[in-house]
């Protein structure tokens, strides 16, 4: 049903002190992540922001003015993912809905990772475009494109797949 929130985790309960804590840590973690990518989408949004009030915004190209919109509402959904985790538990504090928070701001997390590689690789090959011309831009941030994909999506992944989960003194020794 529209509008309605996923189904709850299959995380265990935050009932004792050792689930607190781990829950507290992976949050942690999780915030300190966004941060970091909250970071270059700001800095990606201040770019974008004032290129529209250049001089030479105006010689570019329909298609380049319709991709620049497109950039820039890539940017938005980014930043606006990146951030949602603070208000989402700002609206659920106490209410009983820990273990949402860390499974929704995950989403939210990596959701807005996606759109950030999106708004990037489509913010490069405009300006390549507008720099070299329209089949070096193409090329250009199609390899930008796999390049971050790849370290951040499928190497990641790759390392799930590889090695499995382990617990946490497996992990401590490699």
């Amino acid at each position: 049903m529209p509008g309605t929130l996923p189904p709850a985790s299959p995380a265990l309960p935050i009932d004792t002190p050792e689930a607190q804590a781990k829950f507290d840590k992976a949050y942690a973690e999780l915030l300190q992540e966004v941060r970091v990518a909250q970071t270059g989408v700001q800095f990606l949004l201040g770019f974008l922001m004032t290129l529209a009030f250049t001089p030479r915004f105006r010689e570019l190209s329909t298609l380049q003015a319709y991709q620049y919109v497109f950039t820039l509402m890539l940017a938005f959904a980014a930043a606006t993912l990146l951030t949602a985790p603070a208000p989402f538990h700002r609206v659920v504090f106490r209410h009983g809905l820990k273990h949402r928070l860390l499974s929704i701001s995950h989403g939210f997390a990596l959701a807005g990772l996606a759109l950030l590689m999106l708004a990037m690789s489509s913010a490069l090959l405009l300006v390549v475009a507008v720099v070299l011309g329209g089949a070096q831009s193409a090329l250009v941030a199609a390899v930008i494109f796999s390049g971050m994909a790849w370290l951040w999506f499928g190497m990641p992944m790759w390392q799930r797949l590889r090695h499995g989960r382990q617990t946490e003194p497996a992990r401590r020794s490699q």
